[in-house]
């Protein structure tokens, strides 16, 4: 909608997405500059009201050289809301932190996914492996906090040169590191970057970069983790659809498992 300073975009989030309006006035009054300036918003009803943005990344092809950008100033806003993870959660924010990991998965190979038998199988095997690697990431020390879980070409905006995340609608609180599961799938996607272009690991260090050194190898464990959490996620939006809905929507639901069963592989 139009308005004497501008453009202003009003959202009436559904209700999977209902926690969204206070979540995105929290990061916007806690990182102004990083998300969407936020010009009202009603919880009981789940409205937001948005100032423009700028452009989607996508508008310009989805350049790594914006994610090298946009990448650490994300991670930052991760950092400083691990202290805010409890009150996320309370306020509606999917709770998808590694101790609930495994039993979700568990839930997960018990529906109707759309998947062949045989992947199906591999699917289910590895149940106790993936418990295995909830610990072993659990381990690592590093703080579970709001995780975009949507962070692509479409969510990413510039404008007057500030980079600033949107549409937090999808979020968890989770392991942060698996907000790139989604970025580098759409880097591949959209962008055409074979899975060992040089960029993927300069991006990857570029995040990192705010949560210190020697986390490669903690950044690998959650993208195999973060690939079933992100379906995890998939199987609960497929909950709140309409029966002739879910056709297209398990055609990228199972691009979605197929990756997350190749990234566990590698």
């Amino acid at each position: 909608m139009a308005h004497a300073d501008g453009v202003a975009w009003f959202k009436a989030c559904g209700p999977i997405q209902a926690f969204e309006p206070r979540l995105t006035a929290e990061l916007a009054a806690r990182w102004p500059g990083r998300v969407a300036d936020v010009l009202g918003h009603d919880e009981q009803r789940a409205w937001l009201l948005l100032a423009d943005a700028g452009t989607p990344v996508g508008a310009f092809g989805n350049p790594p050289e914006a994610w090298l950008a946009a990448l650490p100033l994300y991670a930052e806003l991760q950092r400083g809301e691990a202290e805010h993870a409890d009150e996320h959660v309370r306020h509606g924010v999917p709770d998808l932190r590694l101790a609930a990991l495994p039993e979700r998965f568990d839930d997960l190979i018990g529906r109707e996914l759309p998947l062949e038998p045989d992947e199906l199988a591999q699917l289910a095997a590895f149940a106790p492996r993936f418990t295995e690697l909830c610990d072993e990431l659990a381990a690592s020390g590093i703080p579970e906090t709001v995780q975009h879980d949507d962070l692509h070409h479409a969510n990413v905006f510039e404008r007057d040169g500030e980079m600033r995340v949107l549409d937090w609608g999808d979020s968890a609180i989770s392991h942060p590191f698996a907000s790139l599961f989604v970025t580098f799938r759409f880097l591949e996607e959209i962008t055409n970057l074979s899975p060992d272009d040089p960029w993927f690991p300069r991006l990857r260090d570029a995040y990192l970069e705010p949560w210190g050194e020697g986390l490669a190898g903690t950044f690998d464990l959650a993208m195999r983790v973060g690939g079933f959490a992100h379906g995890v996620a998939w199987a609960r939006q497929r909950d709140y659809l309409p029966a002739e809905g879910r056709a297209d929507f398990d055609r990228w639901f199972a691009v979605v498992l197929r990756r997350a069963l190749t990234r566990a592989a590698a």
